[in-house]
Formats: structure tokens, C-alpha cells, sequence
């Protein structure tokens, strides 16, 4: 078997503090897998900037001058961490045989590569980066990551447990996985259903090296959303099981009422028709919010807008250099 030619696609995003530091150890681990003879010398660390305001795209072509290992992608402007990560994805699927997507940050386990590789030549197509373990976690943040979790599945929603973007993913995948046109990306749950051999590998996640989470807390309920509207329509099922439960109640109060009024012992109260109104108005926004998610994301999808414009490639700059 040949060796098989590695991308490690790495998002990037205002990453001018922690970049410097981690491309090093991103460099220093094509060269060992490279020298344990599993990757082609061909195998490459493929940067993409996201639209970045500070210095990271500069350091990225930089880095592409020093060593021919390190090439770089720009987008023409910031369009998220799933569209950046497909943007790379889809620029190596022609050029790797597989490709190990990763953050910039230094806090997954870039060790865990050599295990995703040895899988890969076991024959799996799709090796995923799981976490073991969420001792670095504040409480809050591992109860919400594990509800969300949880929730997915309940939704009917394939995912693998504590996995987040780290993965290898080979180019026979990758070429089945461009059919997919959704303009609303949530590829942990995407990849699970090209199907194809799969495994996990486990590993400790740890402290983010530099800089600050381009994650807070509203972007994390964003996401948790857009995976959960993008791979269930249960949500959907739920507001129209619960909206004929309430219709159920109301047609039993309306001849409740009736009982009541026919044996004379009926009360105007202002309080409770007031709560039923409140609580049958509420339930109705939430329905209504429900459903406007899924008829926007509707009017996104019919749209066909590319979900990813690259404006520069380090390769056509060093091309241009030499004409």
C-alpha cells in the first residue's frame, strides 16, 4: 500500500498569539509521521484564514515561505468555523489522500494523529477524535456540551459522543461528502452520514495554549441549534404533539364550561382567563419561533449562495513571485 498523502486542515481565526506556537508542533509531526514512513513526504499543513482582522493571514504566508510543508488559504471574508473548515476540506479533497481537520488553539491532542493514521491504514475511511475525558471544563460547560449531547441524540440526530471537528477523513469520503450542498453546515453530524467504515480514537483535551475561545456561550447555543434544525425535524413533531395535547385540554375546559353553566354554577374569573390566554399565546410564539427557524433556513438553502469564496491561495502568490 502506498503511503497515503496527509492535509491537516487547521481553521484559523484572529489566531496571531497562539498561531506561531502551535504550527511548530503541527510542522514538527508531518515530519515524524513522514520519517515513520505512514505519509507521503508530499503531506501538507494547510491553514485557513476565516476573514481574520489581525495579523494571522500574514503569519500564514510567512510560514508558507520558510517551509514547503505549510500552505495557506484565505477566505474573502469571515464566514464561520464550519465554512472555514470546509473550505479546506474541499481545496485538499483533490490533493490528499486524507485529510485530519484540527483547531488552531493547541487543546485537542495532535498526538492522537499517529493513532488516527494507523486506523487508516487498518482501512477505516473516517476516524473520529473523541474526548475522554472533560476535567479542563468548567461545570457549567461540561453540563451544557453533555446536554447538548444527549439532546442531539434524543432529536434523532446521529452524532458521536464528545466529538467535536477533530478528524480524519479520507479523500474517497470527502468526494461523496461534496454532494452535500446545505448551506447550514453542522459537519459533526454531517460525516456520520456518508456512512462508510468508521472508528474513534480517544485522547485528552487540554487548556487553550494563547489567546481567547472564539466560542462563548451565545455561539455555542447557535451552533447547538443549527445542528439540532439541520439534522431533525422532531422539534417539528414535538410542537404538533404538544399543540394537540393543549387542543385536547381546551375542547375538555369548553364542555367543562358548559357542565358549568348549564348547572348554574358558573364563575366569571378574570385570573384564570387571563392565564389561559398568557399560556396559549406563549406556547403559540414558541410553535411560531419553531417553525420560522426551519422556513428560514428554507429561504437560505433555496438560495444556492456559495458557502465558502477563497480570495488567496500562498501557492499563486509564490507563482507569481517566480514569473
Amino acid at each position: 500500500m502506498k503511503k497515503p498523502i496527509l492535509y491537516i486542515v487547521i481553521p484559523c481565526y484572529n489566531e496571531e498569539e497562539v498561531l506561531p506556537i502551535t504550527s511548530r508542533d503541527f510542522l514538527a509531526k508531518i515530519y515524524e509521521l513522514i520519517e515513520k514512513d505512514k505519509i507521503d513526504g508530499k503531506s501538507r499543513v494547510l491553514f485557513v484564514n476565516d476573514g481574520s482582522k489581525d495579523k494571522t493571514w500574514e503569519i500564514i504566508t510567512k510560514l508558507a515561505q520558510e517551509d514547503e510543508h505549510f500552505i495557506g488559504i484565505a477566505q474573502s471574508r469571515n464566514r464561520g468555523h464550519q465554512n472555514a473548515v470546509l473550505a479546506g476540506l474541499m481545496e485538499a479533497k483533490d490533493k490528499a489522500d486524507i485529510t485530519i481537520s484540527i483547531d488552531c488553539d493547541g487543546q485537542d491532542d495532535i498526538n492522537a494523529m499517529n493513532e488516527m493514521v494507523d486506523a487508516y491504514l487498518d482501512g477505516c475511511e473516517v476516524v473520529y477524535g473523541v474526548r475522554s475525558k472533560r476535567d479542563t471544563d468548567t461545570f457549567f460547560k461540561r453540563f451544557t456540551a453533555e446536554t447538548f449531547y444527549k439532546l442531539l441524540y434524543a432529536m434523532g440526530a446521529e452524532v458521536v459522543f464528545n466529538h467535536a471537528d477533530y478528524r480524519l477523513v479520507s479523500s474517497r469520503v470527502l468526494r461523496e461528502f461534496a454532494d452535500f450542498k446545505e448551506v447550514n453546515l453542522f459537519l459533526r453530524g454531517m460525516f456520520p452520514l456518508v456512512g462508510f467504515k468508521s472508528t474513534s480514537v480517544y485522547y485528552e483535551r487540554h487548556e487553550r495554549i494563547a489567546g481567547e475561545s472564539h466560542y462563548p456561550l451565545r455561539k455555542m447555543l447557535a451552533l447547538a441549534f443549527d445542528g439540532i434544525t439541520s439534522l431533525s425535524i422532531k422539534p417539528i413533531r414535538i410542537i404538533t404533539g404538544l399543540g394537540t395535547f393543549i387542543s385536547i385540554l381546551s375542547f375538555l375546559a369548553i364542555i367543562w364550561t358548559f357542565i358549568m353553566f348549564y348547572m348554574k354554577n358558573s364563575v366569571v374569573g378574570w385570573a384564570s382567563t387571563i392565564s389561559i390566554i398568557c399560556f396559549i399565546g406563549g406556547v403559540q410564539l414558541i410553535c411560531l419561533g419553531v417553525l420560522g427557524e426551519y422556513i428560514g433556513k428554507i429561504y437560505m438553502e433555496v438560495k444556492h449562495r456559495p458557502r465558502y469564496i477563497i480570495s488567496e491561495r500562498t501557492w499563486d502568490q509564490k507563482d507569481t513571485k517566480q514569473n
